[in-house]
């Protein structure tokens, strides 16, 4: 069965998603939006997905997200990062130093906020290298992990990347391999992960898309996604 590992991910991603929760994704967010589409056809049908900064049936203002958010109404937010670490701090704001930084990234955009108060985050990378996967993120747009705020809601419960998924261990406060992909040796993942990780050679390997999901991504998935990412959905 051929499939693309953008398929790959969303299939995986969709499994994410309940049917008792309201799930927000971010903008520019291609991926997890069409998980949450092909969720809506095959696992959760009345879960409430909402897309920030788009109008329409699907869409929230990022007031709208953060009133929901803070009222504790958001159960799954989909959040990525430039760089991540181990210990699922996140950062959206700077590469090298803050006063002379390298690149100077957008933002974090509401970002640290949601991350607190969304009861679950799944982080997503669509790439797997070691400038992305860090020991140490150069700048902490938000953490993962806040022993001492006993206010927050939820943190991180998976990482999504090209080569692998990764479940934030609640003991150990920091993220550990759950699944690789098909294709994918434990070897591969060491050489371009950042920060150290522990995969036997019986590692749990990811699920690969159904044909029904393949189906139904291709079709109805891609003609409703084409309307919020036309080019991403183009190449689907």
């Amino acid at each position: 069965m051929n499939y693309s590992i953008n398929e790959l991910l969303i299939s995986a991603m969709a499994k994410e998603i309940r049917n008792d929760e309201v799930t927000s994704v971010g903008t520019l967010s291609p991926i997890p939006a069409a998980a949450c589409l092909l969720a809506k056809r095959l696992y959760a049908p009345e879960a409430v997905i909402r897309f920030i900064g788009l109008r329409g049936k699907l869409g929230d203002t990022f007031e709208e997200t953060f009133n929901l958010a803070q009222r504790g109404e958001i159960g799954l937010f989909f959040l990525s990062g430039a760089q991540v670490d181990e210990w699922g701090n996140i950062n959206l704001t700077v590469i090298g130093d803050f006063i002379r930084p390298r690149v100077r990234l957008p933002g974090g955009a509401g970002s640290a906020m949601l991350y607190y108060e969304a009861r679950r985050v799944v982080l997503f990378l669509l790439e797997h290298s070691r400038r992305r996967l860090v020991p140490k993120v150069d700048f902490l747009t938000s953490p993962g992990y806040t022993p001492d705020l006993s206010t927050r809601r939820g943190g991180p419960s998976r990482l999504f990347t090209p080569m692998a998924v990764f479940r934030f261990d609640s003991a150990l406060h920091r993220f550990v391999i759950e699944s690789l992909h098909p294709g994918v040796s434990p070897a591969q993942v060491v050489a371009n992960t950042g920060f150290s990780v522990e995969i036997g050679d019986d590692a749990e390997k990811t699920f690969p898309p159904t044909e029904e999901e393949l189906a139904i991504i291709r079709s109805e998935v891609k003609e409703e996604l084409i309307q919020i990412y036309p080019d991403f959905a183009s190449r689907l």
